[in-house]
């Protein structure tokens, strides 16, 4: 009979384990009935979270709806020389190679379709649920963070002058800010003297600073590098594959590809790029370490977190029922491993599996012990010892991840 506290223990690891098991015996209850259930359940948890989203994406969009607060000088000189100060901003406005709208999808729908689909081997409906919204926590964020900004500070695009089409003459009838040739030589202007009509156009020429395009592509993408580093492992306990390597930096390629190619049609200055892929970074790192338990800590970085439970730090380290579970590699422990089965259980085992296989990964594992075996001070759930006991434990165990 074991103490109290070491039942209530032993019994949240049981229930711990038929939440996220997804192999568990279903029940004779209509599947529909469990289902509806479950989404009930989601919605009382998850219902706060997604108002929030949408709250803040509006605030977003109307924000950056509104008219820039900032008043900017820029020089102008049209002497006889005819030269522009400041040539950055005089290039052709050529459109835009990603339009706004693009680039927000781009951002949200491939990372978003990539966590969704790895679940067909990783099967965890928390690490689908919490990579989701953690790609829209990070995605909105730093949103609402660059428009705040950037309708407060803004900056000139490069293009701004070729959208301006200033005319010097217009600045004594036109001089509402009183700020229409000041400056060093009174070279200085404002948007007084712009001869374009289309104010949603000079909005847009002078809203430049940060970059939205690289916000949402760093924080969308960095999340989802997060993400694909705790499910590969690729930074772990034993040495990785190259090619998982290679493939991590997959996200971080196509966020710069998308940020840097602003400076192919001067949509953007290299500072703009450079903060607004800062501000992308940091909404990411912030996101991911809210809904998972560790950035990259490699024993944790994979485990979801619910709002609901707290994760014992203790217990999950390198503990089979968090091992097995949330993960995309199979390798040295780590992944659940397809279970072989045959007419005859193993001899002594109980557990369904041939007799052959069981023996060939107990061989392969006492060549090279498993990181479990290898971490004699980590304390494991009572679920996982409860199971076996002694020299029998560490086959059985084996036998488990078959």
């Amino acid at each position: 009979m074991l103490p109290f506290h070491r039942r209530r223990e032993r019994g949240r690891e049981e229930r711990v384990n038929q939440k996220w098991d997804a192999t568990s015996p279903s029940t004779t209850e209509p599947k529909s009935k469990r289902f509806g259930r479950f989404v009930l359940d989601w919605i009382r948890v998850s219902w706060k979270d997604v108002l929030a989203l949408a709250i803040l994406g509006a605030a977003s969009q109307a924000i950056y709806s509104a008219p820039v607060v900032s008043v900017r000088t820029f020089p102008i000189t049209f002497t006889q020389s005819g030269d522009i100060v400041y040539p950055q901003f005089a290039y052709p406005y050529r459109g835009w190679i990603i339009s706004p709208m693009a680039s927000g999808l781009i951002s949200v729908l491939i990372p978003i379709g990539i966590i969704a689909l790895a679940q067909i081997r990783i099967r965890s409906f928390w690490d689908m649920n919490n990579g989701i919204l953690g790609v829209l926590y990070a995605v909105v964020i730093g949103t609402l963070f660059q428009v705040i900004i950037k309708t407060l500070i803004g900056g000139f695009r490069p293009y701004w002058l070729d959208v301006c089409k200033p005319d010097i003459s217009r600045a004594a009838s036109h001089n509402t800010t009183q700020l229409n040739g000041v400056g060093f030589q009174q070279i200085m202007y404002t948007v007084d003297v712009c001869t374009n009509p289309d104010e949603n156009a000079l909005k847009t020429a002078m809203s430049s600073f940060p970059s939205g395009h690289s916000t949402a592509a760093f924080a969308g993408y960095v999340f989802l590098f997060l993400w694909m580093n705790a499910k590969l492992k690729v930074w772990a306990n034993y040495r990785s594959s190259f090619y998982w390597l290679a493939l991590l930096f997959a996200p971080i390629l196509g966020a710069t590809l998308m940020a840097c190619a602003l400076t192919i049609d001067q949509a953007h200055n290299w500072y703009d790029i450079l903060v607004g892929s800062l501000i992308g970074t940091v909404s990411a790192f912030a996101a991911y370490r809210c809904l998972y338990a560790a950035v990259w800590d490699w024993r944790y970085n994979h485990i979801p977190l619910k709002n609901r439970e707290a994760l014992d730090y203790a217990a999950a380290a390198l503990a089979p029922e968090y091992m097995e579970r949330a993960v995309w590699v199979r390798k040295l422990g780590w992944g659940r491993r397809k279970k072989v089965r045959s007419s005859a259980p193993a001899s002594g085992a109980g557990l369904g599996r041939s007799p052959r296989s069981s023996t060939a990964y107990a061989t392969r594992h006492a060549r090279m012990p498993s990181p479990r075996q290898a971490q004699p001070g980590v304390a494991y759930p009572d679920s996982a010892h409860g199971r076996v006991s002694g020299q029998h434990a560490r086959s059985v165990r084996g036998e488990e991840m078959v």
